[in-house]
């Protein structure tokens, strides 16, 4: 039997309208909860692959996750898009990938997640300081707030230990995310962005390989980090970002970036239910400061 015949058979539910009213918060707390999940997933990996091979391997099974949206898509990416692609493969996915890693062995994952937010308003930074774009006063103040919340959060200590080092990383990783999204909108936007996203992902998974290899640890990995390292790849950069893509396209980026209010909240309460890790209170001055900040910067003028 066809679907359409099914549908004709069966009964259409009388609260069609309030499931429909229900799906755009569903889907994005289901993506807040797998992109905090990334964090913590990053918690248990990276001590034992290491930055650049847990690098691999969330860019590899990322790309291969995505890669029919680049089959479909495959006659637009001509190689004189390939320069671009790579470019933008390193500065929006590889060098961030690394950054984040490498600071997922060094402090909470709360602190990774709390430093991601910042993309939004390095985009509006960026924007400015490079393409001549109006920040208004509404995006400066929320831009100050923001990196107030940053000096704050660096200055915290977890267990005896400085997290600024890491703090700093994930903003530098943030960065890069605001530049690439300008990169990416004008270079790629003729393109489909889920195929874009595997292209890039594909792109810098090559140039990362050889350095993945010179690196793979001796030692034998847990199943446990593999676990975590595949949980990264497929679900976390593959699933996620098809699941990103889809929203923007029904719902509008400015609706579907809502869900960078709640990675960070999703991050801390996995590491707190699954790693046992605290939510000091600098990381909840910080992260009210950076999130509050996002959120003033996202409001429509009057």
């Amino acid at each position: 039997m066809r679907a359409a015949d099914i549908h004709a058979v069966l009964p259409v539910p009388a609260d069609n309208g309030a499931l429909a009213a229900w799906r755009t918060p569903f889907e994005l707390c289901l993506l807040g909860a797998i992109w905090g999940a990334s964090f913590m997933f990053m918690r248990v990996a990276a001590p034992e692959f290491g930055t650049v091979p847990l690098v691999e391997m969330r860019l590899g099974l990322g790309a291969l996750i995505l890669l029919p949206f680049l089959w479909q898509a495959r006659a637009k990416f001509t190689p004189r898009r390939w320069p671009m692609l790579a470019l933008i493969g390193a500065i929006n996915s590889a060098v961030p990938f690394a950054l984040f890693a490498w600071a997922a062995q060094r402090a909470p994952a709360g602190i990774g997640a709390i430093t991601n937010s910042m993309a939004v308003l390095f985009t509006a930074l960026v924007g400015f300081l490079f393409y001549r774009e109006t920040i208004g006063t509404r995006r400066g103040i929320a831009l100050l707030a923001g990196f107030a919340g940053v000096v704050v959060l660096a200055s915290g200590k977890v267990a005896g230990a400085s997290v600024g080092w890491a703090a700093a990383a994930g903003c530098a990783a943030a960065f890069l995310y605001g530049v690439g999204a300008h990169l990416v909108k004008r270079h790629l936007s003729d393109l489909p962005p889920a195929a874009s996203a595997a292209a890039t992902l594909a792109f810098a998974a090559v140039v990362v390989l050889p350095f993945a290899i010179a690196q793979w640890p001796e030692q034998v990995i847990s199943q446990r980090a593999w676990g975590a390292a595949v949980l990264i790849g497929v679900l976390c950069t593959g699933v996620a970002y098809a699941m990103y893509y889809r929203l923007v396209q029904r719902i509008g980026a400015g609706r579907a970036v809502m869900v960078t209010y709640l990675v960070p909240l999703f991050a801390v309460a996995w590491a707190w239910l699954l790693l046992g890790e605290a939510l000091t209170l600098t990381m909840g001055i910080a992260g009210a400061l950076i999130l509050g900040s996002v959120a003033l910067s996202q409001r429509a003028p009057r």
